[in-house]
């Protein structure tokens, strides 16, 4: 698989947020706006930044990458795709029974798929126990894991983030998606967390903040946080929900609806 750069992601992500659209639309139901403030950070892991082989995707020496906010999967299974993972073509089973691609990431049903997750909180904590088990094993890999700042309002993910920086765990990346929005309305009307980058310090981790659809920004701290060594690095990753749509982006009721058929062509229209 080739790896891309900075512009060619750029122009990935094109690709990427018409088969999060057209996905969604078939399915009718999923999580547009989560899945469309990702797509940066998503393609520039998958296409440059992740160490793995759709070929072999149980390579124990690969990266892992954990999508904790789960509901946004409609951006993993679509830059997994265009790596060859599975045919283009099976995007559109999206959501539907006995699908592989169900609406969050089901692991053992899809290879390259690292954990099961949805149940929002949780991912911090099982991609510690990977990088974990990397240092113990000897491995070289890192572990990419990617939360909502909706999901950080759960406790879990406090205790996570302690016990990473308790050991050390330099081989694990954490990208906040602070894109302002969750399910019920804006983050700072539900349960401020801010200041993120901040709390993220207080707690350990080295800590850097950048605008996650600058795709050079992108690059630059994910090389950043693969080199960084002694403690977990954390990347707070400012967002536009619903980022590329503009009747979209930064409105919360599109936070778990699909585009209509219309809504569907006025996105696709944008996209380009």
């Amino acid at each position: 698989m080739p790896v891309l750069s900075a512009a060619e992601c750029v122009a990935k992500c094109k690709v990427v947020r018409r088969h999060i659209i057209e996905m969604l639309a078939a399915a009718g139901s999923g999580h547009p706006g989560g899945s469309l403030s990702a797509t940066e950070i998503v393609t520039a892991l998958y296409f440059h930044h992740l160490r793995h082989d759709p070929h072999h995707p149980d390579d124990p020496d690969r990266d892992r990458f954990i999508l904790s906010k789960g509901h946004a999967v409609p951006v993993q299974y679509a830059c997994m795709a265009e790596c060859g993972y599975f045919p283009i073509s099976e995007l559109a089973t999206l959501r539907c029974i006995d699908s592989r691609l169900q609406g969050h990431p089901v692991k053992g049903t899809l290879p390259g798929i690292e954990a099961s997750t949805g149940s929002l909180g949780q991912g911090l904590s099982i991609a510690n126990g990977h990088a974990l088990a990397g240092r113990i094993d000897g491995r070289a890999y890192n572990v990419f894991v990617r939360l909502g700042d909706g999901e950080i309002d759960e406790g879990q993910v406090w205790e996570a983030a302690l016990f990473a920086a308790h050991h050390s765990l330099d081989n694990l990346i954490a990208i906040v998606d602070a894109n302002r929005i969750q399910l019920d309305g804006f983050t700072a009307d539900i349960l401020n967390t801010e200041p993120l980058p901040e709390k993220w310090r207080a707690f350990g981790w080295e800590t850097v903040e950048i605008d996650g659809h600058d795709m050079d920004a992108v690059f630059a701290a994910l090389e950043q946080g693969k080199a960084h060594r002694e403690s977990p690095f954390c990347i707070v990753a400012r967002t536009v929900k619903g980022k590329g749509v503009s009747f979209m982006e930064n409105e919360p009721e599109w936070h778990g609806v699909a585009p209509n058929a219309d809504e569907k062509a006025r996105a696709l229209a944008e996209i380009g």
